[in-house]
């Protein structure tokens, strides 16, 4: 698959997947024009001590489990309401 339409993106998604992930790009067109390419991504290790250095300039408090735990339901609360268990 050298190529897809942008209505094909629906019916061929998973000769889409298929292509990606040999590693090869497929131009994406849309009335007979190329608008684009999609390739495929490349996955980045997480690295934990450029999160921490990112992180130490935000200055967050320091939470328990049981208080992020509150938080979170609080949040939840007032989104959805009483009706979630």
């Amino acid at each position: 698959m050298d190529y897809i339409t942008t209505t094909d993106l629906r019916t061929k998604s998973s000769t889409l997947i298929e292509t990606l992930q040999k590693g090869r790009t497929v131009r994406l067109i849309h009335r007979s024009k190329v608008v684009g390419f999609i390739k495929p991504g490349e996955e980045k290790p997480f690295n934990a001590k450029k999160f921490i250095e990112a992180t130490k300039g935000l200055k967050l408090p320091k939470t328990t489990y049981a208080q992020r735990e509150k938080i979170y339901r609080k949040h939840i609360m007032e989104k959805y309401g009483k009706g979630l268990s």
